[in-house]
Parts: structure tokens; sequence; C-alpha cells
């Protein structure tokens, strides 16, 4: 068994990686929450149209899976995440990097499930009525589905940025 041993600074104290902890916490939960939300909300208008129009539930199965997607998005990001917080320095500011990307990935990941349950519980009953309208609802999902794309990209940018180091640099600057 391994020991991982941390310096301890200023700018690296052992309280630092909490935060990021609770970044990888809120990831996973959230985007969790909002894919499970998408899904349940959306499966009560897939089951009306099971009874309506049977021949139509393979059709209706998009939203399920758009809403099943917005989970592999918290868990990529847990898994930067966590690279992150093993590191044997860690510094507060990469620790705060961290809870925001977790909570950035998260909370986009709820937004667009509430979406998605949503616009495919209405899209797939409407959908079922007048076929026509399959296309739109499509649309619907998909914008809603960026939601999370957005705030995915941004928690990997977040991930990927900032200073981890845990000794302070003087910076000189030369005015003219």
């Amino acid at each position: 068994m391994s020991v991982l041993l941390r310096s301890v600074t200023e700018l690296c104290p052992v309280y630092s990686p909490f935060f990021g902890s609770m970044g990888i916490t809120a990831s996973i939960v959230f985007t969790v929450f909002g894919g499970a939300y998408g899904t349940a909300k959306s499966s009560v208008g897939i089951s009306s149209v099971g009874v309506m129009k049977p021949e139509f539930i393979m059709r209706s199965l998009f939203p399920v899976v758009f809403a099943g997607v917005i989970g592999l998005y918290g868990l990529i990001v847990c898994i930067v995440l966590f690279i992150n917080v093993n590191k044997s320095e860690y510094s507060l500011n990469r620790a705060f990097l961290d809870l925001g990307a977790g909570l950035t990935c998260g909370l986009c990941g709820l937004a667009s499930g509430m979406s998605i349950g949503i616009s495919g519980d209405c899209g797939v009953r409407g959908a079922a009525q007048q076929p026509k309208l399959f296309v739109s609802m499509l649309i619907c999902l998909i914008f809603s589905e960026a939601l999370a794309l957005y705030g995915f990209i941004v928690a990997l940018i977040m991930a990927a940025t900032g200073d981890n180091s845990c000794v302070a640099t003087a910076s000189t600057s030369s005015s003219s």
C-alpha cells in the first residue's frame, strides 16, 4: 500500500483536496440527477405512446439516449478531476478550479436533463399524434443536450488550466 505524501505550504494547505473532491462529487451527482430526471420524465411520455401507438415506441427512445449521455459527461469530468486531486502537489488554486469545473459540468447537466425530460415527454406524445413533429422534437433534444455539452467543455478547460505550484514565485516586471 502506497501513501501519497503531499507538500503542505501556505499555497497547498492540507485541506485543498477537500475542494477538489467536492468538485468530483458535484460533477457526478448533478449530471446523474439530470440524466435520471430526463429519463424518468420522458419515460412517462414513452409509456403513453406505447398505449396509443405501439409502433412508435422505438422512435420515442431518443430522449432516453440523450439523457443517458449526460451522465457520461459527468463521469469523464470526474476521472479528469480525480487525476488532478491525486497529485503530490495540489494547490488551493487548483482545488478551487476543480470545484468550479465539477459544479459547471454538474449543474449544466442537471439543467440539460430537466430540459430533455420535459421536451422529450411532450415531444414523443406530440410526435405520436402528428408524425411531422418528430424532427422538431429531435432539434429540441439536440439543443437541450448542447447545454450539458457546453458545461462539459468548460469543465475540461478549467481542469486543464491553472497553476498547481505550491511554491510562490516572485514576478519581476520592468516598466518603461
